[in-house]
């Protein structure tokens, strides 16, 4: 059975997972801003210790590639690689919306929309049915009141992540729309997609593989002294 590794870093939040044949075995996760480059090394020792295996025994890391923060991304990408180079094993990658939905046990009534805050109105986003499958385009879109209209008809919306939150007053008189407050995307829901990939020898080239942006970065300012 598989041992893989997975790397949640998208987001504020930072989660490492181990888990054999798609099933966690073990997992640690923090959100208090972005303290990865703190927490991710400390959290990969901790769940190794707790399953009782050693870094040797990995069959393969399974990393978040986006859309979300940038240096969030490089920092779970560029330690995914170190770890894939260092043990001579293979690496995958999981959109961090298609992880997402993973976390969601929806009614077949119910579509899932996962949603990454990308500042102001911004988020970056896609809609899935109750079966987990994507059945719209990774956008980052300008979130108004109308945007959903076409899904809202046929089905209910679950909007969840720090995109879905600041979204709340937009859609607070929708009966169609609910959305789960302080969602965020774990490691723990890339297990089963991870075992897939490597089941079909779905990998990465290790030397190669770029974070997922979605859009260009933009940097801000430059700050000046005072």
């Amino acid at each position: 059975m598989p041992l893989i590794l997975s790397l949640e870093t998208a987001t504020t939040n930072c989660s490492v997972a181990l888990a054999s044949d798609g099933k966690v075995v073990a997992s640690r996760s923090i959100n208090s801003g972005y303290s990865h480059s703190e927490k991710i090394n400390v959290f990969i020792e901790e769940v190794i210790a707790q399953a009782g295996v050693t870094l040797k025994d990995l069959q393969a890391v399974a990393v978040s590639s986006g859309p979300g923060s940038y240096t969030g991304l490089r920092i779970g990408i560029s330690t995914a690689k170190g770890l894939c180079y260092a043990l001579d094993i293979p690496l995958i990658a999981i959109n961090t919306l298609d992880a997402m939905a993973q976390g969601f046990n929806a009614r077949k009534d119910e579509l899932i929309v996962p949603m990454i805050d990308a500042r102001r109105m911004e988020v970056y986003s896609a809609v899935y049915d109750s079966e987990k499958k994507r059945v719209s385009e990774i956008e980052a879109i300008v979130v108004d009141n109308q945007y959903y209209s076409n899904f809202r008809s046929e089905k209910k919306l679950v909007l969840a992540g720090d995109g879905a939150d600041k979204c709340q007053v937009l859609f607070q008189n929708e009966s169609s729309i609910k959305i789960q407050t302080s969602f965020v995307p774990q490691a723990e829901f890339m297990a089963e997609l991870a075992e897939q990939k490597f089941q079909n020898s779905d990998f990465e080239n290790v030397a190669l593989f770029e974070p997922f942006y979605l859009k260009d970065f933009v940097a801000g300012p430059k700050r000046t002294n005072s």
